[in-house]
């Protein structure tokens, strides 16, 4: 997020899990994270994500800082929310293993059919996804 300390303001409200931390590719992934009114954690906002032939490497995402923040010892998940494109996964590999080499665990968000979507509308990969990462459903 745009601030001018070191936690913008969702960060640095108390009431956030400092152990929990969301790497999103921009502020606009917070925003939405946000409006879930589901994660009460903090941010990492990359501001983009890896894209060597645009000249986007891990300086120009300001990954130097994510090692710092995740080297305190307080940060024990990363969620990563990075988009589901080949560039926003080659992001989320490359942050897997930095928190990894860090013993921090690592989840990434699910990708699958939308919430009132229809299964003759949605494309294939990420069927594909959504029947890989099926769950069971547990009986009421």
């Amino acid at each position: 997020m745009l601030t001018e300390s070191e936690f913008c303001f969702i960060c640095s409200t108390p009431q956030r899990d400092a152990s929990l931390m969301c790497v999103v590719e921009s502020p606009a992934d917070v925003l939405a994270i946000e409006d879930s009114a589901i994660f009460r954690g903090r941010y990492f906002v990359l501001q983009g994500r890896l894209s060597p032939l645009d000249g986007i490497g891990p300086d120009e995402l300001g990954l130097d800082l994510f090692v710092r923040q995740i080297s305190r010892g307080t940060v024990r998940e990363i969620i990563l929310a990075t988009s589901s494109t080949v560039e926003g996964e080659a992001t989320a590999g490359y942050l897997a293993g930095i928190a990894r080499k860090n013993s921090i665990s690592v989840s990434r968000i699910a990708h699958g059919v939308p919430i009132g979507g229809e299964l003759e509308y949605v494309d294939r990969s990420t069927l594909s996804r959504a029947i890989a990462a099926r769950h069971i459903v547990e009986a009421d």
